[in-house]
């Protein structure tokens, strides 16, 4: 299976394709994380100088959102590279089992998600 993946990123004459679907767009998930960050140092500070518990929680419900927010589009970004990019298996018989692997990867990661 493994050797079926390495097809998927390297084809005869063309470049590599970027190893992880966020490639292109990993300044601005790193940009935003440490937006979150900075959003979860705040609420330890509030929590440390006593501040209203729902004040908190409003705080608390923002930075889940943010969160929620990168996980979504993460989740996109597998669907549209690594699981599109299974359906691109040249072997037929290889091909059915690299899009499941992907296809089982992603339902997993939604399902953690919503726990």
């Amino acid at each position: 299976m493994e050797a079926s993946l390495e097809t998927l990123t390297t084809h005869a004459g063309a470049d590599p394709a970027p190893p992880h679907g966020y490639t292109a767009n990993k300044e601005a998930y790193l940009r935003r994380l440490k937006r979150i960050e900075g959003q979860v140092r705040g609420i330890a500070r509030m929590v440390d100088e006593d501040k209203y518990c729902i004040d908190i929680l409003t705080q608390v419900a923002a930075a889940t959102k943010a969160l929620h927010a990168v996980s979504l589009g993460l989740v996109e970004e597998h669907i549209g590279h690594c699981v599109v990019g299974a359906a691109g298996e040249p072997d037929p018989a290889l091909r059915a089992e690299a899009i499941d692997a992907k296809v089982r990867e992603a339902t997993a990661a939604i399902g953690r998600l919503l726990r």
